[in-house]
C-alpha cells in the first residue's frame, strides 16, 4: 500500500522557518546547491525526511481561523505541553488546542511562523 514519505514545507521566508524548525525539533536543514529549496533531516529511524520550497504567492495570515486545506503532517514528540509551548515562544501560534485521541495519544495543531500547520502528538494509551 502506498505511504507517505516525503513531506515539504512552503515558506516565504525560507530562513526564518528554517530557524524556527532547527530551533523547534533540532531539525538538519541546508540549502540544496544553489537551488531555491532546503533538504530536510529530520534524524534516524522511524519516521520521514522532507525539503522546504519558496512559496508560490502570498502567505496565509498566521492568525486567521480559515479551515486546514492541506495534509498535516503530525510529529511524534515526548509532551505536547512542552512543545507547544516552545512553538509559541519561538513566534507560532495555536491552531487546535491539544485533545486527546482516545487510545492512542494527545495531539494538538500549531502554526509556524510562516502559517504552516503541523501536529504535535504524544502517544498515550490511556488519554481520554
Amino acid at each position: 500500500m502506498p505511504r507517505p514519505v516525503h513531506f515539504e514545507i512552503h515558506a516565504a521566508d525560507p530562513e526564518r522557518v528554517k530557524a524556527f524548525y532547527e530551533a523547534l525539533f533540532g531539525w538538519n536543514i541546508e540549502q540544496w546547491g544553489d537551488n531555491p529549496y532546503w533538504l530536510i533531516k529530520t534524524g534516524e529511524g522511524r519516521g520521514i525526511d522532507g525539503g522546504m520550497v519558496k512559496r508560490m504567492g502570498p502567505a496565509p495570515d498566521p492568525l486567521d481561523p480559515m479551515p486546514v486545506i492541506a495534509w498535516v503532517c503530525t510529529v511524534d514528540v515526548d509532551n505536547v505541553d512542552a512543545y507547544v509551548a516552545k512553538a509559541q515562544a519561538l513566534g507560532g501560534v495555536v491552531a487546535v488546542p491539544k485533545m486527546p485521541i482516545p487510545g492512542v495519544g494527545w495531539l494538538a495543531y500549531v502554526k509556524d511562523t510562516d502559517a504552516n500547520i503541523l501536529g504535535l502528538m504524544t502517544a498515550d494509551p490511556g488519554a481520554a
